[in-house]
Formats: structure tokens, sequence, C-alpha cells
């Protein structure tokens, strides 16, 4: 077996691995049945990328904290990517890990300082110097936004202005009201997956794209 097909056995076992993390964690989780009501899947101030026009928006709520949530960013990102004029994607916040709560709200400040992105990959790429579920480590996190070129003291002063945590608390009324206990979360065109996986993602966005 030469060098190439060992790296690409390699890799494929990873993605492998990386699934079945995923599906057995999300199993773990309770089941819960979710009604969408699109009203309440975005709001006007959700975070959002790509074009108003696209044919297929992908909602996610997510949890700056979750694992998956991290695992599943390169993977959104690669369908965005493959379908950049036709794929819309926004983000909710499911803040259900401990501190998570102040990660929200710094991301919020992120926004208006224009380093929404940054900051965002930044903390999902440094999570485990973070994120836990029971003693979260908020000063390293601070530390990671700085370095991707957030203005501290502008974000903690943001942070108390009422407009930013009504974002938190609106998106938290809409969790519940939708019976979301899971992140990440998704809807394709309103439409929640029957199944969770990275494959059911994927062939549900290509069915709304066809």
């Amino acid at each position: 077996m030469n060098q190439n097909k060992i790296v690409l056995s390699i890799t494929l076992l990873m993605g492998a691995l990386l699934t079945a993390f995923m599906f057995s964690w999300y199993q773990q989780q309770n089941n819960v049945d979710i009604s969408v009501k699109n009203n309440e899947l975005e709001r006007q101030y959700s975070v959002s990328f790509g074009p108003e026009t696209a044919k297929v928006t992908i909602v996610e709520f997510f949890d700056p904290a979750c694992e998956a949530c991290r695992a599943f960013y390169p993977f959104v990102k690669k369908i965005m990517n493959e379908n950049p004029d036709d794929i819309r994607l926004v983000l909710r916040y499911a803040a259900f890990h401990e501190g998570s709560d102040e990660v929200v709200l710094m991301l919020e400040a992120a926004r208006r300082q224009g380093l929404y992105s940054e900051v965002l990959v930044s903390i999902l790429a440094g999570q485990n110097s973070w994120a836990s579920h029971s003693k979260p480590n908020l000063a390293n996190v601070w530390n990671i936004a700085e370095s991707a070129g957030l203005d501290i003291s502008k974000a903690r002063e943001d942070m108390e202005d009422p407009d930013i945590i009504q974002v938190l608390e609106q998106d938290t009324a809409d969790v519940k009201s939708l019976g979301i206990q899971k992140t990440p979360t998704f809807f394709v065109n309103g439409k929640p997956l029957e199944s969770f996986g990275s494959q059911q993602l994927y062939d549900l966005v290509q069915s709304e794209l066809k």
C-alpha cells in the first residue's frame, strides 16, 4: 500500500469514527418531537450567511461549547461552499452548557465590531481549552477572542446593552417553544431532520436544491 492509500485510509477511518461519535452522543440525548413554527425559526436580528435570495435556508440552533457543533462546522461550511449562490445559513443560539450564555453575548458584541465570523471560528477551534460541561474556563475564551482581534473592553461594555441581552433571551424562548433539547439542531427550508447525521443533513439540502 503506497503512502497516498495509507493517508486516504486514515482519513476515511477518522471520518467514520467522528460520525459514529456524533450519532452515539446525539442518540443519548432525550428524544423530543419538534413542532416547526416558521416564525420562530428565524428572527430579524438573526446572524445569517449567504444570499437572501438563496433557494435553501439552513437554520442551525447551536451552542458554542457543544462538541458536535464544532464537528459539524466544517461540514456545513463545505455544503455552502459547494453551492454559494443557493444556500443561506442562519445561526440561532441554544446556550445549554454552563457559561455558554456569556459566550453568546460575547459573539453578539463581536458582531458589532464586524468580527463575528473571526471570533466564532477561533472559539470553536480552541473549544477544548475553555469549554466544559461543569467548569468552563471563560478566561481562556476571552483570550481566544482577543487574539482574533476583539476589543475586549468594548465587548464587555456592549454585552450590557439590553438589545444584545434580548437576542439571547429571545433565542432561548424560541428554543423552549420549539422543544429543542439538542445541539446542533438543523432545519432545512423549515423541515427538521428526520434522523440526525451529516449525511442526512446533506441529503435533505440536496433534495431542496433540486
